[in-house]
């Protein structure tokens, strides 16, 4: 197949355009069968990213598009094919979808006591407007340790110390579900995590989290405006380590801008929020409930002090690695943030805090050998008072550094690497990490692999992404 194209252009976050060919097609009404088609986001070789589906059935069904298919493969580079099955996933005609691999691999030391692997069952249509995926997943270590340490002493509170317990047969497996649709031109997504098939530990095991949402127009701007509902839901909160929502519900109101000012890129975030909220004591194992009102904002900038800005965002086919040009230099990063929180109780806590430092790109990212690096730096400081009754959200660290270092090793194998030191002296944390993150990546123009590992956490697991261009 040859392509006329000798530009791109990224279309950020999504991917609008295809090619697609087949060597015949046959159409039926609004249905297409073909028994193999190429697709690729690569719209200026091919090469790069290609999937081949087999025995392909394509149709439409009011705002998405649906396809069926048997075995298929993801071919890199023309040289490593991968196996998926792709079954039925749905297109969404605004561009968004549900293609996701049938296979994933993560480790999570909390919940599953480390590795695990998932399998994603074909999409179910619940309705026009709904669909669940489904994602049975086996325990791997927790299986060849034959114990378990992600479920407290039976009888004690949930907020109680975790235990080695012996594993049952059903503790091998967990469960994930998925449901989205819409409302009302309202979108509804439903999300559920079992970590244990064992019907006597179901209350300890379940995660769940609903959230229904739309874009409203509200003071002559765009607003995200949210209704959720959770239950069990986890939260890192920096040196006192992992919280949980216990069980809560609420509304928010978000609005995010991003905008260029003479070069300076600038991100704004306002949001207001109201939750009736239950979770662990700040000071104490016990769960408490209350009320919670919250107002955040933040103004992030880039400003440029000496960059290399290139004459055209476009790449040709000598990027192989990038899927736009590199903003060379040094700049200047700024946060500004300020929170109040207001509980039923009259309890309120809130921060103003102040941050910048220095952002260095060096390279091109063009050659095979330490073509690019990225090192950033910026101390964050916080002016705190009052306290939270709740342990997940209480304002904690009250200086860190955010570190980021990125560095391409040799052709498209680069390391990512990002963390938050703590420096608050107060802190029993003082001069540890208690945000990581490491990566190290295969990244192309049209896709980027990688496998990653968060410290902090003790969680990690693979990520695959695909570029659009136009």
């Amino acid at each position: 197949l040859e392509l006329k194209k000798k530009e791109v252009l990224n279309t950020p976050e999504k991917v609008d355009n295809w090619i697609f060919y087949a060597d015949r097609i046959n159409i039926d009404g609004n249905k297409w069968k073909s028994n193999k088609a190429i697709f690729s986001n690569d719209i200026l070789q091919s090469k790069q990213v290609k999937l081949e589906i087999n025995s392909l059935e394509a149709y439409s069904l009011k705002e998405e598009l649906r396809f069926r298919s048997s075995l298929n493969y993801l071919v890199l580079d023309e040289n490593v094919s991968i196996p998926f099955w792709f079954g039925s996933r749905a297109f969404n005609k605004s561009g968004q979808n549900d293609i996701k691999s049938s296979w994933s691999i993560g480790y999570d030391k909390l919940d599953k006591d480390g590795l695990f692997i998932g399998r994603k069952l074909n999409s179910l249509n619940l309705s026009d407007d709904f669909i669940i995926n489904l994602e049975p997943q086996f325990l791997i270590q927790r299986s060849f340790n034959g114990k378990t340490n992600s479920f407290v002493k039976k009888g004690d509170l949930i907020t109680g110390e975790k235990v080695e317990r012996d594993a049952k047969f059903a503790d091998y497996f967990g469960f994930k579900s998925e449901i989205k649709g819409t409302v009302n031109n309202w979108d509804l997504k439903i999300l559920n995590q079992i970590n244990s098939l064992d019907n006597n530990k179901f209350s300890d095991a379940l995660r769940f989290k609903s959230i229904l949402n739309k874009e409203i127009n509200f003071l002559n701007a765009k607003w995200d405006k949210s209704f959720y509902a959770v239950y069990r839901d986890r939260v890192w909160n920096g040196s006192l380590g992992d919280a949980e929502i216990y069980l809560g519900y609420g509304s928010k109101l978000e609005k995010k801008h991003t905008w260029e000012v003479n070069g300076t890129n600038k991100t704004e975030v306002l949001s207001l929020g109201l939750a009736n909220l239950k979770g662990e004591s700040l000071s104490s194992k016990n769960l408490v409930d209350s009320l919670k009102a919250n107002l955040f904002y933040s103004l992030d900038q880039k400003i440029p002090l000496s960059v290399d800005k290139p004459n055209s965002q476009s790449v040709d086919s000598s990027y192989e690695y990038i899927y736009e040009p590199i903003k060379k230099g040094l700049s200047l990063n700024t946060k500004i943030a300020g929170m109040y929180s207001l509980y039923e109780d009259g309890n309120h806590q809130e921060y103003i805090g102040f941050g910048f430092g220095p952002e260095l790109i060096l390279g091109n990212f063009k050659t095979k050998t330490f073509d690019y690096t990225r090192i950033s730096i910026l101390p964050f400081y916080k002016f705190k008072n009052g306290d939270s009754i709740f342990k997940f959200d209480q304002i904690s660290d009250k200086f860190t550094l955010d570190i980021g270092f990125d560095q391409q090793l040799f052709g498209p194998i680069m390391l990512k690497s990002s963390g938050t030191l703590n420096l608050d002296s107060d802190s029993n944390d003082y001069g540890e990490f208690i945000n990581s993150k490491i990566s190290l990546n295969w990244k192309k123009r049209s896709y980027e692999f990688g496998i990653f590992y968060q410290p902090h956490n003790q969680a990690g697991g693979i990520s695959f992404s695909l570029y659009g261009f136009k």
